[in-house]
């Protein structure tokens, strides 16, 4: 990446439905020039724009599963998995033995038909441990990712929103529900398709997505393949941390550059964190060097990442920048 992409997504990430021709402008060059380089890194460095639900918010729960199978049966599963319009992000891990997913449950039923119903039924699964997210720790975005921009051309970018919040959010309906799943798919879906997608009008569209946005149910993630800076090593770690001391931890590794997410959880442990290093070395280094000498850590487990299957809307923001 050159300079002109470092500016284009440090300005996607102050707004993520800026329109081209105002992004453009801030970043000094055409609309037409910005749009080509958006495309190319879609194609070559995965970057995407997607909308996601904080889920306490809106009355929903995140949560993350991982499934031990029997020999030769992951693929599969995770393929399953993948399919299903609940799951946001599917991978497998610990040498292709284990599927990781995360999910969002948007009502108890939908949470037991999967996790009490579902996956316990498979006989392809041989253990099932679920962790609901209880407060979410990750950055808003890489470090690495907001530097190419100054608060002048940042500030610029923060009030091009086409319409001003207007209204309460309430519960979420049947037409918010789609609205979210296509912003989940592409956070930069035009207005007019969402209004044809929907059945609304276009400045009802953005008038909502205005007021999701100002209640904070409605959040928009800005995802870049971490390969691109040279991290070839992705990991999820699970750790029992201190009750007393979860919290400084959590807060702590949100400002290491290695994780870009952590999350305090119910489960086996108490606070899962996704990793990205350069190298096995790197990674060795971080869990030795910045991890350790934190308080309270009782345990810690760490799963390499071998293959995504699935990377929709991270729920809560897991797996951004993940693969």
């Amino acid at each position: 990446m050159d300079g002109l992409d470092e500016r284009i997504i440090h300005g996607l990430i102050v707004e993520p439905r800026v329109p081209f021709r105002v992004l453009a402008d801030v970043v000094g060059a055409s609309p037409q020039t910005v749009a080509r380089r958006y495309r190319r890194l879609q194609d070559v460095a995965g970057l995407r724009v997607t909308g996601r639900v904080v889920a306490p918010l809106a009355g929903w729960v995140d949560w993350y599963v991982r499934m031990q199978c029997v020999p030769g049966a992951s693929a599969g599963l995770a393929g399953a998995l993948a399919r299903r319009p609940d799951t946001t992000w599917v991978g497998l891990a610990s040498g292709g033995a284990e599927v990781v997913c995360s999910l969002q449950a948007r009502s108890p039923e939908q949470r037991d038909e999967l996790l009490l119903a579902g996956l316990p039924a498979s006989r392809r699964v041989v253990s099932l441990s679920a962790y609901a997210l209880l407060h979410d720790y990750s950055p808003p975005a890489l470090p690495r990712l907001t530097q190419a921009l100054d608060e002048e051309a940042c500030a610029r970018l923060r009030h091009t929103s086409p319409d001003k919040p207007g209204g309460r959010v309430g519960s979420l309906d049947t037409h918010d529900e789609r609205l979210v799943d296509l912003l989940a798919g592409d956070g930069r879906a035009s207005s007019a398709f969402l209004a044809s997608a929907i059945g609304w009008h276009e400045s009802t569209i953005r008038r909502r997505i205005a007021d999701l946005r100002h209640g904070g149910v409605l959040q928009f993630d800005v995802d870049i393949d971490p390969g691109v800076f040279g991290a070839e090593v992705h990991a999820m770690l699970w750790a029992s941390i201190d009750p007393a001391q979860l919290d400084a931890v959590g807060t702590a590794m949100a400002q290491h550059v290695e994780v870009p997410f952590v999350s305090a959880t119910t489960g086996p442990t108490n606070l899962m964190a996704a990793i990205v290093c350069r190298d096995p070395s790197s990674l060795y280094e971080y869990l030795t060097g910045r991890l350790a000498p934190l308080p309270g850590i009782k345990t810690t487990e760490v799963s390499l990442l071998i293959r995504t299957v699935k990377r929709a809307a991270p729920a809560g923001g897991a797996m951004a920048a993940m693969p």
